[in-house]
């Protein structure tokens, strides 16, 4: 929600668990409750800037006000659920086909037909072999004026300044590669070089709360 032009693709698992005509009304279910949930979203943003707005001294407010406007701008388009059986092979297909199918719609995703400079792949390629070096902390986290640094090292990179690396690091964000939260202040200066650490963190995060809740 917080990535500009996103693209949500819900994909429901443990169809095998359910009746046949389960299944439609499960998804229709799921899509109804992601409908409501980005209505309400955007009513309670809404409600946010007015009281921003409204209140007696607004210029103290400015920087939430604009991250709240930031947030309100960044449109979400959610697909139709796929609902897979995880234990057939022809399912796991199925979603894949549908993944390329959604990738390749140049309405979705523009970025597609975009033909980028060497320098991006190049890039692309040097984080990468960071990524995966053993000098490399589990976390996956780095500075972001280091790994530039560590990027310079590489001869056909030594030229690489901080607002091209900055735009390489937008694309490569937008893809999946990393994860880079330029828009939080507290976050601007990190890059996360390996996403899957904090899809892992997130989970333990839901799970421990969930725990709690239910406690």
């Amino acid at each position: 929600m917080r990535v500009p032009n996103s693209v949500v693709l819900p994909v429901g698992t443990h169809v095998d668990c359910c009746q046949k005509e389960e299944v439609e009304v499960k998804r229709h279910d799921i899509m109804a409750k992601i409908v409501a949930m980005l209505a309400e979203r955007k009513s309670s943003l809404a409600h946010f800037i007015d009281n921003l707005e409204g209140s007696e001294e607004p210029e103290f407010y400015v920087d939430q006000w604009e991250r709240l406007k930031e947030m309100e701008s960044c449109t979400l388009t959610i697909l139709n659920l796929v609902a897979v059986n995880c234990t057939d092979y022809r399912d796991i297909r199925k979603l894949e086909a549908t993944i390329l199918e959604h990738v390749k719609n140049e309405e979705l995703f523009p970025e597609v037909t975009r033909v980028l400079p060497p320098v991006y792949r190049q890039v692309e390629a040097a984080i990468v072999d960071i990524a995966q070096s053993e000098e490399m902390a589990g976390h996956g986290m780095m500075d972001l004026q280091y790994l530039l640094s560590k990027l310079s090292q590489w001869e056909h990179l030594a030229n690489l300044g901080r607002e091209l690396l900055q735009d390489i690091l937008r694309y490569l964000h937008r893809i999946g590669l990393v994860v880079w939260y330029e828009e939080i202040k507290h976050l601007e200066s990190t890059v996360f070089l390996q996403p899957t650490f904090l899809i892992t963190m997130f989970k333990v995060s839901v799970r421990i709360r969930t725990i709690f809740s239910a406690g």
